[in-house]
């Protein structure tokens, strides 16, 4: 009993400040930090309003489960918020170092399986080996099918993206220090450039890390400067989140093709990229490369981590002509927490070096 109760007490804190509940999961090394509990009402009508409602009133929870002591400066949150679509089984916000995405795929697979596992969607009938989960993204609506067994999940997850399309092909951007790059544009729930490591004097297999994150930081900046990033259909969405060095190998082949991702300030995913995979596949079914249902393996150059994708089917997105992308992977839980707060600590809110 005594065991059972130190396990379970909190630490002394601030008891106007809730413990945020919390699940740590990864997926392709990349981690999720997913709030149970705690976390205040988050106000709006629609999610990209909660979205401007949080980041506006609540930027403290995300500095407390994000920023040191509590995380780093590459960790990820999830918080979960009720969906005003009629087919969601839930909302989600997504949190990073420099604030709110729209969209994050190693979170959807990781966060399938938690919707399962913690009552968030029916189990499935026995016998029925695969959940479905309608997780509400910043982005819209994204299906989750989650392998499992007896109820619970027991193996990888799969989704189904938002449309998915190239902004812009063949770009040529002025770089600091590289002059000028060919890069593409393209849209996978979030913009990403996409550039040969190559163009940059980089190998994306055996470059340092540090090296690897300047030069895609540098490009990011640059395309920021230089053009202009918009969504068809929300204001919201059009922003560029980040840079995927590649290792040039778009043509079709059974072998993985290498990426690492370098997204907001300067963070660095540790798996191959949900989103940066759905646009990866957008962009090479729009310059003829692959077909669809023509699945490709990609490869994280930080971890090993190997996430699959294919096209699905067409779509559109405004003008743009998308498509529908499926990503996959496998999502590991790594633990819980309770995340407390004293009233006389300087650095409740959290603190990043650089």
């Amino acid at each position: 009993m005594e065991a059972t109760l130190a396990a379970t007490r909190l630490p002394p804190h601030d008891p106007r400040t809730p413990a945020l509940s919390v699940v740590d999961m990864h997926t392709g090394g990349e981690p999720l930090r997913i709030v149970h509990a705690g976390c205040p009402e988050v106000a709006g009508p629609t999610l990209l309003a909660k979205r401007r409602y949080m980041r506006q009133h609540l930027d403290y929870v995300r500095r407390r489960l994000v920023f040191e002591p509590r995380g780093h400066r590459d960790m990820y949150g999830a918080v979960l918020v009720r969906s005003e679509l009629p087919d969601a089984h839930l909302g989600v916000l997504f949190l990073h170092n420099e604030g709110y995405s729209s969209m994050c795929g190693h979170a959807v697979l990781a966060l399938g399986r938690f919707a399962l596992d913690f009552g968030l969607v029916p189990a499935p009938p026995q016998g029925v080996r695969e959940a479905q989960v309608n997780i509400h993204c910043p982005c819209g609506l994204v299906a989750a099918f989650v392998a499992c067994e007896g109820g619970r999940s027991c193996g990888p997850v799969r989704f189904h993206s938002v449309p998915a399309f190239v902004l812009a092909a063949d770009l040529t951007v002025d770089v600091p220090g590289h002059g000028k790059v060919v890069m593409d544009i393209a849209y996978g729930g979030a913009f990403y450039a996409f550039v040969s490591a190559e163009k940059l004097g980089l190998d994306v297999c055996s470059a340092k890390t540090r090296d690897l994150v300047e030069a895609a930081s540098t490009v990011t900046e640059a395309v920021k400067a230089q053009f202009k990033i918009s969504h068809p259909e929300s204001e919201d969405l059009g922003f560029l989140y980040g840079t995927i060095l590649t290792d040039g190998k778009d043509a079709y082949s059974e072998e993985p093709t290498t990426n690492i991702c370098v997204f907001a300030d300067e963070q660095v995913d540790r798996s191959p990229t949900g989103s940066g995979v759905t646009a990866r596949i957008a962009l090479q079914y729009h310059k003829g490369l692959l077909q669809l249902n023509q699945t490709r393996a990609f490869k994280s150059s930080a971890t090993g981590s190997v996430f699959t994708g294919r096209a699905v089917r067409e779509a559109t997105c405004g003008d743009f002509k998308a498509v529908i992308v499926e990503v996959a992977g496998q999502a590991h839980y790594t633990g819980t927490a309770s995340l407390t707060v004293e009233d006389d600590d300087p650095l409740r809110d959290g603190f990043l070096l650089k």
